[in-house]
């Protein structure tokens, strides 16, 4: 098979890096000439979790740009962020085939979106549930654990197992039945991961320190799970344990003066998995330092749009959407005092 990975940052870097060392025919794409050159004089350099450092040179020159000539490919892996999906997609599409599988790994709700460009017949869609950095350019540390949920969008989108042996190369995969389920469980961890992070300016686990902020990540799932059950989706657990349908706030605990005990253990939750991930740091936040535009519009966004159609309110995300774009715009800096401000405009 004949490989292009689009989008070679830290999940995109292990991806390409773990293929090309199991002897898989992998193309880099790249849009920054600094990683570009960084992978054809140094290779992928690669940490994992345990520890252990390795390196393999590219089989192929980094390319900045697909065109017709570098084709045709038989695979390719869109990891690309969500704003810059649909430009890097209508880029390959000179670079496929009729049966060419085409695999979207973008946080949110994209296979619709890559539908449109490149073909329900070509896409699949690949939830990663793991997670990776890109400290220097062509440098790659895998922070977590995890696998690649593996699912069709559509009846005609092409056979999961076609590919199923490649991507193992990189990580577990499961090929789920369910896409959308797993899908909108991954937007709602984003939702509160990602956003909450930029919004307030620190790791996920300094922020759920506060009562305030645990209780908009509690919010944010209720919203999600309603607007998802609108739309005929049930969120499915994450990794078989994160259960959004069971952590989600109810009207019964929203209502109560003094808790409850159900409430008191989804702080616990909360407060165990800022633990685990207490140095996390949102991705979003990096983007908002560097200038760059933040995936807002396909997480929150996302989530509230929907709502809006469907009938189903949506205070906190809609919320979260101002304050991020404020934030971009450069009218307010990101502080966990910015989350408290959303706390009391949205739930007071």
């Amino acid at each position: 098979m004949k490989i292009a990975v689009v989008g070679v940052g830290g999940i995109g870097g292990v991806l390409a890096a773990t293929m090309t060392r199991a002897g898989y025919d992998v193309t880099p794409v790249v849009g920054n000439p600094t990683i570009a050159d960084a992978l054809s004089n140094f290779g992928y350099r690669v940490r994992e979790l345990d520890g252990d450092e390795w390196s393999v040179p590219v089989a192929h020159p980094p390319l900045l740009k697909l065109s017709a000539s570098d084709g045709p490919f038989d695979l390719l892996l869109c990891v690309t962020q969500s704003t810059t999906m649909e430009e890097a997609l209508r880029s390959a599409l000179p670079c496929l085939h009729d049966r060419s599988v085409v695999v979207v790994c973008q946080n949110g709700l994209p296979e619709a979106r890559a539908a449109a460009i490149v073909g329900e017949r070509r896409l699949l869609g690949g939830v990663v549930g793991w997670a990776a950095s890109m400290p220097k350019p062509g440098s790659y540390i895998r922070t977590s654990r995890g696998e690649i949920k593996l699912g069709k969008p559509t009846d005609s989108a092409p056979d999961p197992k076609s590919i199923e042996k490649i991507l193992s190369a990189a990580s577990g995969v499961d090929i789920v039945d369910d896409l959308d389920g797993v899908r909108w469980s991954k937007l709602a961890i984003n939702c509160v991961t990602t956003t909450l992070g930029a919004v307030g300016g620190g790791t996920l686990g300094g922020l759920l320190r506060h009562r305030s902020v645990r209780r908009l990540a509690l919010e944010i799932f209720a919203e999600v799970r309603a607007v998802a059950e609108a739309s005929g989706v049930r969120v499915q657990p994450i990794a078989g344990t994160f259960d959004i349908e069971r952590i989600a706030i109810t009207d019964g605990e929203r209502d109560t003066t003094f808790g409850t005990p159900s409430l008191a253990l989804k702080h616990s939750m909360l407060l165990a998995v800022g633990f685990k991930y207490r140095r996390l740091r949102s991705s979003m936040l990096y983007a908002l330092e560097r200038g760059r535009p933040p995936e807002i519009d396909f997480l929150n966004g996302e989530v509230a749009r929907r709502g809006k159609t469907l009938g189903v309110s949506t205070p906190v995300n809609a919320a979260l959407v101002d304050e991020v774009a404020a934030i971009a715009a450069g009218k307010t800096r990101s502080s966990v005092e910015r989350l408290r401000a959303v706390y009391a405009r949205s739930l007071s």
